[in-house]
């Protein structure tokens, strides 16, 4: 292993070299103060040609020679030094963004400590800020080299590598691993996990009743090969992407009729387990994969374009038109490279659009060759809105078909207009029989005239004599008759135009063909203000020194330019340092809640440290050794002792390890907002499991709620993601509000969610119906705990006793049987209801009403919400 990559990984454990008890850090100028003089100073001293004060910051040397007032540090007089006298005054920087106190302290105490650097600084530097060997050394930028798995031995329950690395980082601290969780906890954590939906009771009977050693391997198979895996995780992924269904455009918030078939593409392609890495390139470059013309397209190659969709689900407020549309456009443009960054880079690549980014080394320029990737299809000087981005489905036969049904309506068309002129002149000239001739000329010809173009002696004249003004739609005044042919005629010209058939389309980004914009850095990222033109590229510090990935301007090979294609291969071509590990890491954060690297979409400075680095670098080059396959990496990590492990918690683990970071047992996780949906759908029997297609719209309730159309009970992805209108429900359980994307939620516990399953219709009505599927479905020979008393009857289909249709409802809700303290427990909460209920209320409704009450807790505890 390289000294570099060493260095890499120790800066990824601590930001700090280790020192003795009791022992001041040495700090040094490029280790502590030059990060903090980039964050605040050098866009003014050092990032440009042009010096504020003819003073650069960028080399100790420099603060010490100084600018015009002189030199900005004496070493080891930190009272004496005008940088402290500026920092202090909070002359410097100006503006409202001021370096903290505790950092000002930091190069006090530099200062004071004579102002050391690591070694010899170069004579000279080039323009610009550009990027140090500190910088290079951080670990996400440091090439993917996994070091072997720790050696553990049988009794360790080390399971798979990924065992191995977990049970080192618990050994350092004194601690191991958890007991394993019972198989009923695996089966319901595991399907929670891969479909977002409880085990049937045919699968926990089959999973329990199986003692073959390969049970629980071919329980996670099952579940993987389950249709429903594809919808749950897609739901992860539309969240990076920052999937829509609607435009953002303000207000008006347009609906994007076509959004769906993106979302229906991630769904299928994970169902089918498509390597992630052509996954990725048919999302940012899938329109290059398809041969032109477009025309008579497989379903496959829609499918491929459809993929293209993730660089059209930010905001677009060129929708409608008006306002400003250089503005709109190049926000579209921002946002999608914030999109790009975030989600395959694990960089907040945004902050180098106006200068070279303050905390992580990206230069401007840098952020502008990424941008000149995607230029030719995002291109603001031909930009083209939403509805000039679709791509028609409709086969040649169909074309031919609705061409000549469109000549036949024309033919019935223009037979309708010439009968309609005739009817009207008829009826003007009996009109103008009883108006002086010498009008008749001026008012035939002010009547034939559109409005908009009449003089304004013609309005006057219409004025002065009303009942001239006979046109198709007042012609009902004068004929009734006429007008009533006409509308027939009207109708057939409608029918025979709905005959075509109906022509469906496809959202696509793609580029037009001989049209290569020039890409230019904007000064201060004002797109008003374009300065040096940049060729495509990828990030400097994503490549080693010298040999960063540049791409041709255009491919002579394709007939667009390439350079997305080229940009997508590079990133999974599996030596990028950072694609890897972000994807790694992201699979890592839906399995335990959290990832290795706990700020999925910020590797950099401002990002959490990886709890694990050596682990999550193994990960990043298991994905490519197992030929990126997403489902092998989660039997990988769900076949693990890491995840089998009992998330009951240990008080000296706790002692050691509160967060449970370094996974000494399995995390307690609340199902998210979509999931906690469809459990409820699930347990009530409504759930409906059609996959794909249009999204069910969304509308406001009676009380502003915004629910879906009729109470429909589809799964939670396939309702309608409308910016100004998201599900109020799933909200409140912290599905995002999409503005951009999200990288990651923020589960919380909040007043308002339980106010929501306490007063909501939608759980209402489920738990009434889940009362419903007791009554008329449970069986009348369910097993009871022991000694149990069985004897009270309530009326129903099954004709199931009380405690029959609880412990039905305990199956239903919580996938196990019932205790019999918990049976007790509900048989006095039913009495209480029965007995709180007005005797007026008809007899054979009271234990329908007690059972929905009973279903209600059922559907809002914590045991439902949870899952362990």
């Amino acid at each position: 292993m390289s000294v570099t990559r060493i260095l890499g990984l120790i800066l990824a454990a601590s930001p700090a070299p280790p020192v003795a008890v009791g022992e001041e850090p040495t700090l040094t100028f490029e280790r502590d103060v030059r990060p903090i003089l980039k964050a605040y100073c050098l866009d003014c001293h050092g990032g440009e040609e042009d010096l504020e004060g003819d003073l650069d910051l960028r080399l100790r040397r420099f603060a010490a020679d100084g600018g015009l007032s002189g030199p900005a540090i004496e070493p080891g007089h930190p009272d004496e030094s005008l940088l402290m006298f500026r920092l202090e005054d909070g002359e410097m920087p100006p503006g409202e963004k001021k370096v903290p106190p505790d950092q000002v302290e930091v190069i006090r105490r530099w200062i004071a400590a004579g102002a050391p650097t690591l070694g010899d600084e170069p004579e000279s530097l080039p323009p610009g800020i550009g990027i140090t060997d500190e910088e290079r050394a951080y670990w996400a930028f440091q090439p993917i080299d996994a070091p072997e798995p720790p050696a553990f031995t049988a009794e360790d329950r080390v399971r798979t590598p990924i065992d191995a690395f977990v049970l080192a980082r618990l050994r350092e601290h004194g601690l191991s691993f958890s007991p394993d969780a019972d198989r009923l906890t695996l089966l319901r954590r595991a399907s929670a996990d891969l479909t977002g939906l409880p085990p049937s009771p045919g699968e926990i009977d089959a999973f329990l009743s199986d003692e073959s050693p390969d049970a629980y391997d071919r329980m996670i198979d099952r579940l993987l090969d389950s249709p429903r895996y594809g919808e749950r995780w897609a739901r992860h992924w539309l969240d990076v992407a920052g999937y829509a269904d609607s435009d953002g455009d303000g207000s008006t918030d347009t609906p994007r009729p076509y959004a769906y078939k993106y979302r229906d593409y991630v769904i299928r392609s994970l169902n089918g387990d498509k390597p992630l890495d052509r996954f990725i390139a048919e999302q940012l470059a899938g329109d290059e994969l398809v041969p032109r013309p477009w025309t008579d397209l497989e379903p496959e190659r829609v499918e491929t374009l459809a993929a293209t969709g993730f660089l059209r689900n930010v905001p677009d407020a060129t929708s409608t038109g008006g306002g400003d549309l250089d503005l709109a456009s190049n926000q579209v443009v921002a946002d999608t490279l914030k999109v790009v960054g975030s989600t395959f880079l694990g960089l907040s690549v945004g902050c180098a659009q106006c200068h070279d980014h303050r905390y992580d080394p990206i230069p401007q320029a840098d952020y502008f060759r990424l941008r000149a990737v995607f230029e030719p299809a995002l291109d603001t000087q031909h930009w083209r809105r939403p509805g000039q981005r679709l791509v028609s489905l409709a086969t040649a036969e169909e074309k031919a078909k609705a061409a000549a049904i469109e000549a036949e309506a024309q033919t019935l068309q223009e037979a309708l207009d010439a009968k309609t002129r005739e009817l009207i002149r008829v009826e003007l000239e009996k009109v103008l029989a009883d108006i002086p001739e010498e009008l008749h000329e001026a008012l035939r010809e002010a009547n034939d005239t559109p409005a908009r173009g009449r003089t304004d002696e013609q309005k006057a004249l219409l004025v002065a004599h009303p009942k001239v003004n006979v046109n198709a739609g007042t012609l009902y005044l004068y004929n009734q008759k006429a007008a009533d042919e006409l509308k027939a005629e009207r109708e057939a010209v409608a029918a025979k135009r709905a005959e075509k058939p109906p022509e469906d389309f496809v959202s696509v980004l793609d580029e037009v063909p001989d049209v290569l914009p020039e890409t230019r850095i904007f000064h201060r990222g004002d797109h008003r203000q374009p300065t040096d033109p940049v060729l495509p590229g990828g990030l400097t510090i994503a490549s080693p020194e010298g040999g960063r990935f540049e791409i041709a301007p255009d491919d002579p090979g394709l007939p667009t330019s390439g350079r997305r294609l080229a940009f997508a291969r590079y990133l999974v071509s599996g030596r990028h340092p950072m694609v890897g590990r972000v994807l790694a890491n992201r699979i890592w954060l839906h399995h335990f809640g959290r990832g290795l690297v706990n700020t999925p979409g910020d590797f950099g400075v401002l990002g959490e440290r990886p709890t694990n680095p050596e682990l999550l670098d193994w990960l990043a080059e298991e994905l490519v050794r197992r030929g990126w396959s997403l489902k092998a990496m989660h039997r990988l990590i769900m076949t693990s002792t890491a995840y089998r492990q009992s998330s009951l918690r240990n008080p000296s683990h706790d002692a050691v390890d509160a967060s449970n970071a370094l996974l000494g047992r399995y995390p307690v996780l609340r199902i998210d907002a979509e999931a906690l949906r469809d459990r409820i759908l699930a347990a009530s029997g409504r759930l409906d499991p059609t996959p794909f297609g249009p999204p069910v719209p969304v509308s406001e309730d009676a009380v502003g709620q915004a629910v879906p159309d009729g109470d429909s009970p589809r799964r939670s992805i396939y309702l309608q993601t409308r910016r100004s209108r998201p599900v109020s429900f799933l909200v409140t359980f912290d599905a995002p509000v999409m503005g951009v994307n999200c990288d990651r939620r923020s589960p919380s516990t909040s007043a308002p969610q339980a106010l929501m399953l306490m007063n909501s219709d939608f759980v209402v009505g489920e738990a009434a119906a889940m009362a419903d599927r007791l009554l008329a479905e449970t069986p009348s020979d369910l097993e009871l705990p022991a000694d149990c008393d069985a004897s009270e009857a309530v009326q129903g289909k099954t004709g199931a006793t009380l405690p029959r249709l609880i412990a039905h409802a305990w199956a239903l809700a919580y996938q196990r049987p019932i205790e019999p303290e918990e049976l007790e427990l509900a048989r006095a909460f039913v009495a209480e209801q029965l007995d709180a209920m007005d005797s007026a209320d008809a007899p054979e409704d009271r234990p329908r009403a007690a059972l929905t009450h009973l279903c209600h807790q059922l559907l809002s505890s914590n045991e439902f919400l949870y899952v362990d």
